[in-house]
Order: C-alpha cells, then sequence, then structure tokens
C-alpha cells in the first residue's frame, strides 16, 4: 500500500489523473474524506457514493447545498482499498527537526505582518479617495464644511487605524502552511488500512456483498439502521431498503424488530435484516447460496 506524504498542490486541469492512478484518501482522525474532484468522480462511478460535508466558498452560511470534502463510510474507504485503489493520504508533515519547523512558523508569522501592513496602506488610500472626492463634490457646491473635510483628510495618515480582525488572511485548502502541532499531528494521525473490529467486519461484508449484487448504498443513521440500499444511483432511485447488519449469533430484542419495521413501514421501506455467513456455516450449508442471509421485515398490521 503506498502513502503519500503530501497532498498535490496542482489544479485540476494542471494535472489529470490517469485511470489507473490511486484514490487518495486523507484522514479527520478516523474519518476517511475526498478532496479532489477527479477522485470523487472515480468514486461515483465505482458505486462509491459518499456524503458532501463542506461548506460552500460564496455561500458558506447554510447547510442545504454543500461542497468538498467528500467524507467516506468506513465500510467505502475499506471497499476501495480491497480493490487496490486507493492510498492513504496522511495530512501530516514529518517535523522532526523542531528548528525547521519555528523557521516555518517565522515565515509564516513575517508573511501575515506584510500583508497586514500592505492591506493597512490599501485600506488608507481607499478612505483618502473616498475624502478626495467629497471634498471636490463640497467645493463645487456652497456648502462651507469642505474645509472640515480637508482638514481630516491632513490628519489621516496620524489618525488611521486599520483593526486587525478586518484583516484578509489566506486559508490552506490543499496543505498546511506549516507543519502541524504535536497535538494536531496525533490527532490527524490514523491507522491505515483501518484497523477492523468485529462490529466493522459485519457492516463491511454486507456493504460488499450489496454492492457486488448492484445495489448502491448510503448511511441510514437517521433511519434507525446501517444502510439504506438503492437499486440505482441516489440522484435517481428512491431507497427501497432498509439494511440492518447484525451477526448470527447476535440477539436481538423483539421490541426493536418492531420498532424498526414499523419505522420501514411508515417510510415506505423494507427492512433487511443482513448477517454474514462464517466459512463453517457456508461450508455446513450448502443449500444457501452467497456470503450474507438476508431476511426482510415488512409491517402488515395488528394482531
Amino acid at each position: 500500500m503506498e502513502v503519500n506524504e503530501d497532498m498535490d498542490t496542482k489544479s485540476e486541469s494542471e494535472h489529470q489523473p490517469s485511470k489507473d492512478a490511486l484514490i487518495d484518501i486523507s484522514f479527520c482522525g478516523s474519518t476517511p474524506l475526498l478532496w479532489k474532484v477527479s477522485d470523487m468522480k472515480r468514486c461515483r462511478s465505482a458505486g462509491v457514493i459518499g456524503a458532501l460535508v463542506g461548506s460552500l466558498a460564496r455561500q458558506p452560511r447554510q447547510n442545504v447545498r454543500l461542497g468538498r470534502p467528500l467524507e467516506l463510510l468506513q465500510e467505502e474507504a475499506l471497499l476501495l482499498e480491497e480493490t487496490s485503489t486507493a492510498a492513504a493520504s496522511l495530512q501530516t508533515q514529518d517535523c522532526g527537526d523542531e528548528e525547521v519547523h519555528l523557521e516555518a512558523v517565522r515565515q509564516y508569522e513575517a508573511g501575515l505582518e506584510s500583508s497586514y501592513k500592505e492591506q493597512c496602506a490599501l485600506a488608507l488610500e481607499d478612505k483618502k479617495t473616498v475624502l478626495r472626492r467629497i471634498m471636490d463634490e463640497k467645493e463645487n457646491g456652497t456648502d462651507d464644511s469642505g474645509n472640515a473635510i480637508r482638514d481630516r483628510l491632513n490628519a489621516l495618515d496620524q489618525a488611521f487605524r486599520f483593526p486587525l480582525p478586518a484583516m484578509a488572511v489566506q486559508l490552506h485548502t490543499a496543505r498546511a502552511g506549516f507543519s502541524h502541532c504535536p497535538e494536531e499531528r496525533s490527532f490527524h494521525s490514523t491507522d491505515w488500512p483501518v484497523p477492523r473490529d468485529e462490529r466493522l467486519n459485519t457492516r463491511f461484508c454486507v456493504y460488499r456483498d450489496l454492492r457486488h449484487k448492484g445495489f448502491y448504498l448510503t448511511s441510514a443513521g437517521k433511519f434507525g439502521g446501517d444502510f439504506l440500499v438503492y437499486p440505482g444511483d441516489p440522484l435517481r432511485f428512491h431507497a427501497h431498503f432498509i439494511a440492518l447488519c447484525i451477526s448470527m449469533d447476535e440477539e436481538l430484542p423483539l421490541s426493536d424488530i418492531l420498532a424498526i419495521a414499523r419505522l420501514g413501514s411508515n417510510v415506505k421501506k423494507t427492512v433487511l435484516l443482513c448477517s454474514p455467513r462464517s466459512r463453517s456455516e457456508t461450508e455446513k450449508d450448502e443449500s444457501v447460496e452467497g456470503d450474507v442471509v438476508y431476511s426482510s421485515l415488512q409491517w402488515s398490521s395488528m394482531v
């Protein structure tokens, strides 16, 4: 598995990846993220949907329409890793040399100070331009307030103050401007491939089996299940099933089964209880095809 230490800072037009190029998966904690549009297109064509979680630059104060990055489910990232089309791109830089890190911080702070002085000069010039225009209008009219404006203009060099919070600051979206502090580095670091527990293994077996059958899957957290199962692309179809992943030996309370079945009936979807079969069970019972056993639940009526 290839691990890329730095993200590509070139634009999409400058760098068009080939079909054999690996998909760069970035991590925030244990959450897989995709940043490149080309990677998002390749994942979509492969049936990996994900969910956009970023804000739009021109409309940041709303959450109706979202943009990059694309957040992937753990199962989606594992499927990409299993098909050898993805590589972990850890957004952390090696900061073994503390002097190099401190020098980068000093350069960044010097750049901020230089940018502040430049913006102060531009803001002062804009203020003078406005006062000159007002003064010319007053002199052409009958108003005697032109002298007061002239005095303000002459004293502007000493009296003008540009507030620091009003300074425009460039945000680094491709990669960090300088190395992360140790706390941030430990937060951004992650194990790749993602360590699996029994629960994740169960969900991944179900996800992989349904994807191989041609279904599209998204998260079903708001429906009380694990996955929403679509017969085609979610942009064109409604979900037909709510998949609930449970192991073969897991006990499920009857009240939970009734609750999920009633919820599925209310939202006009069929509930699927999905249980992966172990290798020994597959060898014992060859009459059942597939690696996952599916049981559908539909609410009919009260008895």
